[in-house]
């Protein structure tokens, strides 16, 4: 009896130390997921790398320069945007000033829209034609408004680049303890499951791998297709065009906003047939590429059908964003393990005949 009354004793107290960890670190929990997910599709590389077993739980060059790099890959794209927003930024800034002083004029390619050229011109005029229409048409911005949103714009990208250091300094941890952690992560499933939580944790691993794998050809892919379109359509700067495209495309449709406003600017020079051909264009890589390429990716390699891949994809992003990218078709692809278990306890293979 006191044994039974002990063991529920450490049950419980164990249940109430683990929420109240959770709620400690509730607000680091997707930092940590993160760091994890980045941890896992590298891990192989780092394996490579790595000169010696013997240096598992120590930190080592190796461990400090793939996080590094991994920093300057994530970094490098992101500050490249930011200071191509900044620069437009202060060109916004110039054009509002002045159109505070004498107000847009309508660009010529606008009265000749086909239907709604005419309507399309009266209403420039109305809203930006003049320096009273203008002034008008910017109050919303009010006196702070415009200082409010830069400040919470920096607070938000400085608690987004600690949250980053943060997810590298775990990321750096987990390599220095990756073997021990993993081999600890095994026996636990082993022991709540049996040899089938092994091999459940060994899908989940596979998922995560084949979501990274799928996700950085979809973007290699777009980004080069896209690229030639871009040079076709004869924009400026068609690879940096490209490979920003190819950053955006590794998350589902996230590609539109880049093809998106390159359409635009083309519409926006008078060039309708290109920044037309150029939307459709990139609209069908997309759809192609995130309706059918992506989820064969990730599926193909854990065995998991396309409907539940594509649904895991974008189940996973509505409830968890971008972090769901992983966890959705990861979830998927155990509960079909565990599916697949049930079914065969329920119809076992019958002996075969003496």
């Amino acid at each position: 009896m006191p044994n039974i009354l002990q063991l529920r004793a450490r049950l419980i107290g164990g249940l109430i130390l683990l929420l109240l960890g959770g709620w400690v670190l509730h607000g680091f929990l997707a930092l940590l997921a993160w760091a994890v997910v980045l941890a896992i599709s590298t891990w192989p590389v780092y394996q490579r790398l790595l000169a010696s077993n013997e240096l598992h739980g120590k930190i080592t060059w190796v461990a400090v320069g793939l996080t590094l790099l991994i920093g300057a890959i994530i970094l490098a794209p992101l500050g490249y945007g930011l200071s191509r927003l900044l620069q437009e930024a202060q060109s916004l800034g110039q054009l509002l000033t002045n159109a505070q002083k004498v107000g847009i004029p309508p660009p010529a390619w606008l009265d000749n829209l086909p239907i709604i050229g005419h309507w399309a011109k009266e209403n420039w005029m109305t809203m930006l034609g003049s320096s009273e229409a203008a002034n008008e048409s910017f109050h919303w911005l009010g006196k702070g408004g415009a200082v409010t949103y830069t400040k919470d714009f920096a607070g938000q990208l400085l608690h987004r680049f600690f949250g980053f250091l943060t997810v590298l300094l775990v990321l750096l941890f987990v390599y220095q303890h990756g073997d021990s952690l993993g081999r600890q992560v095994l026996a636990s499933s082993r022991k709540l499951f049996g040899e089938k939580g092994t091999r459940y944790t060994l899908h989940a691993t596979a998922a995560v791998r084949a979501t990274v794998n799928g996700m950085m050809l979809i973007g290699l892919g777009k980004g080069v297709l896209m690229g030639l379109g871009y040079a076709f359509a004869g924009l400026s700067n068609p690879a940096i065009l490209g490979a920003l495209t190819g950053i955006f495309a590794m998350i589902p449709y996230a590609a539109k906003l880049i093809f998106g406003a390159c359409a635009l600017v083309l519409v926006a020079e008078g060039h309708m047939a290109a920044g037309g051909g150029l939307f459709v264009y990139g609209m069908i890589l997309t759809l192609v590429a995130d309706n059918y390429i992506r989820p064969a990716l990730i599926g193909g390699v854990v065995k998991l059908p396309f409907i539940w891949t594509l649904l895991g994809i974008f189940g996973g992003m509505e409830t968890f964003g971008l972090l769901g990218l992983f966890l959705g078709p990861t979830l998927m692809a155990v509960l079909m393990s565990i599916w697949r278990d049930w079914i065969e306890d329920l119809n076992p293979p019958e002996p075969d005949a003496q």
